[in-house]
């Protein structure tokens, strides 16, 4: 079984298309967030710092929780050339975060944009994104098309199953 967010890719995007899922995010990928990136900003690592900054916790790096677009990207094969991120909330070890991502613009090149909202287990929003890149056109999408008839061997979560979120897709109280 193909990711479903593929299959919509090679069925054609529109503008109104959304996409949702969730993730948890977990001190060992934090910390290796902060190797990958040589981000040792101490509100990530040093409570004292954390609480001196008015946290009541360690939390995790913003572009780690942002980097939850690069699912919907990766799937759909959206070339990206902007991101606009704005954090809103904190996210700590252990929160489960919930995005959806919604195209908003396609321009007939193939050009587009999309906002992504992201918010947490208490349905309060931690951030938001605004999105610009290039989709996929038919000679992409062909190809896609032919990734998944060889099994999608690059893609490791080609099987992956989204199920709906717990809580309302459109939370009150979003901005963007």
């Amino acid at each position: 079984m193909a990711n479903p967010i593929r299959i919509r890719a090679i069925q054609g995007l529109n503008e109104g298309d959304s996409f949702t899922y969730t993730r948890e995010f977990t001190k060992d990928e934090t910390m290796s967030f902060g190797d990958i990136t040589r981000d040792y900003n101490p509100v990530h690592y040093d409570l004292r710092w954390a609480n001196l900054k008015g946290f009541k916790g360690l939390i995790c790096h913003g572009l780690l929780i942002g980097s939850m677009i690069c699912e919907f990207g990766g799937q759909v094969g959206w070339l990206a050339t902007g991101m606009n991120f704005k954090y809103i909330r904190p996210v700590y070890f252990g929160d489960t975060i919930h995005c959806a991502i919604t195209i908003t613009k396609i321009e007939g090149s193939g050009r587009a944009e999309a906002e992504a909202f992201f918010t947490n287990q208490d349905h309060e929003q931690v951030c938001y994104a605004h999105l610009t890149g290039r989709i996929p056109l038919a000679r992409e999408q062909e190809l896609l098309k032919q990734m998944i008839n060889e099994d999608d061997p690059t893609n490791k979560i080609s099987n992956k199953k989204y199920t709906r979120p717990q809580y309302s897709d459109t939370p009150t109280g979003l901005t963007g």
